[in-house]
């Protein structure tokens, strides 16, 4: 194998898994509330990866951010909706399950996130959390990969970490049972992001539908706070 390549193979999966740990520490330990945890999730998740991208010989190609072409809009706006009413269908399919005003309470405690302040956590979720966790997850932790690793094993250790991430931010939000098919849910979601990206061959499209799960979610979080 190429010496590049194996350094890259050992150290950008260091900093990929290095940066969730942060994170995780993050969320149990520091909780620096909501923006704090914003700030920090941006330097792990995009300016670290940049400067990694910048640094690496030859540098690491930011091709799959480019513009959807021809259809790819219209497809991608479709499966985004579609999503997004999924979510929601499944929210009142298992809303007895979920005990909103604890994960409220939660919200709160640990992250000052409250009634006040929510549409723009969920304007800010919706659109730049959504884009970082794509360039993270599907960008960075997928598509340098392909070439050693090929698509199936590159995009097993990309959804395996997207799941994973979300351990620490929902522990204590929901039922056991119910925890361990979101995870699930969240590591079926990661290959349909990627498979949307190898589709589309940019990240932008995951990142549309990804906005529209997350408006999925903020949607349910306004009925949490009583605002619709």
């Amino acid at each position: 194998m190429n010496p590049i390549k194996t350094t890259m193979l050992t150290t950008l999966p260091l900093l990929l898994i290095a940066s969730c740990l942060v994170m995780a520490w993050v969320e149990t330990a520091l909780q620096p509330g909501y923006f704090g945890k914003s700030a920090i999730k941006i330097v792990c998740f995009a300016c670290l990866p940049l400067a990694y991208c910048c640094c690496h010989r030859p540098r690491i190609s930011l091709d799959f951010c480019r513009l959807p072409k021809g259809k790819a809009l219209r497809h991608c706006l479709l499966w985004g909706a579609g999503v997004y009413g999924g979510i929601l269908l499944a929210y009142f399919i298992f809303a007895t399950f979920i005990d909103l005003p604890t994960i409220a309470a939660l919200l709160q405690e640990n992250l000052s996130v409250n009634k006040e302040n929510f549409l723009f956590v969920a304007v800010y979720i919706s659109l730049v959390n959504s884009f970082l966790e794509e360039f993270f997850f599907r960008g960075m932790a997928y598509f340098p990969f392909v070439p050693a690793l090929g698509k199936g094993k590159a995009a097993l250790f990309s959804a395996a970490a997207f799941s994973l991430y979300h351990v620490a931010i929902l522990l204590g939000w929901f039922s056991i049972w119910l925890f361990l098919l979101i995870l699930l849910g969240l590591f079926i979601a990661g290959l349909f992001f990627l498979w949307l990206d190898e589709q589309y061959d940019t990240i932008l499209c995951s990142w549309l539908v990804h906005g529209c799960a997350n408006l999925a979610i903020n949607t349910v979080g306004f009925i949490m706070f009583g605002i619709l």
